[in-house]
């Protein structure tokens, strides 16, 4: 791909991200919690959620899909993963008390210590973005943490947790791109295209 190919292409991602971001967050604290409660029954629905016992999820973030209460449920019958950012990467730790989580970077809660878990084990992960496609693309916050940790989890299956207006029919694609395999929102569960399910 040419150099004025990709101008364009990073130009179009960024007006996509300035515009859903402002829609995300023009949303009252009433309608996120409302929209992520429907998400999360959607989510715990699935066969593919009850199947599985290890489950990373990304905690939320001022206008993000809210996934605390998501968390603290599954504390009770699953092993609940997040994320704790240490020197640029994400690093995988499983929790056991939500309330023991302190703020890390970006003001996001993680754990004081990592509780390290084997790549291997994780079975499916829960994957934040901006914007999502109907293929599994993803527009993310573009420090590319989840990107290069996804590459290290080939086999679990990677769903994004999304409000509706959040999926979008496309996003252009880079070559480090990795693909969800599903899609949650509000009023829907999409299968993508080149998933593996």
């Amino acid at each position: 791909m040419g150099e004025f190919s990709l101008r364009i292409q990073h130009k179009m991602k960024n007006q996509l991200k300035e515009s859903i971001l402002s829609k995300r967050n023009s949303l009252s604290k009433e309608e996120i919690l409302e929209k992520s409660h429907k998400i999360k029954n959607n989510l715990f629905s699935l066969k593919q959620f009850k199947k599985f016992k290890t489950i990373m999820f990304f905690v939320s973030f001022n206008s993000e899909v809210s996934t605390h209460q998501m968390i603290k449920e599954a504390l009770k019958t699953k092993t609940a993963v997040i994320p704790k950012v240490v020197h640029h990467e994400i690093e995988p730790s499983v929790i056991l008390d939500f309330d023991n989580l302190v703020p890390g970077k970006f003001g996001i809660l993680e754990p004081i210590e990592t509780m390290k878990i084997a790549y291997k084990n994780i079975d499916l992960v829960l994957v934040p973005g901006i914007a999502f496609d109907k293929e599994g693309h993803r527009i993310g916050y573009g420090f590319g943490y989840y990107d290069k940790f996804l590459k290290k989890v080939p086999k679990a299956i990677k769903i994004g947790l999304a409000f509706d207006f959040q999926i979008i029919d496309k996003i252009p694609t880079e070559i480090h791109d990795v693909l969800v395999d599903m899609i949650v929102s509000e009023k829907r569960v999409i299968e993508c295209k080149k998933s593996k399910i």
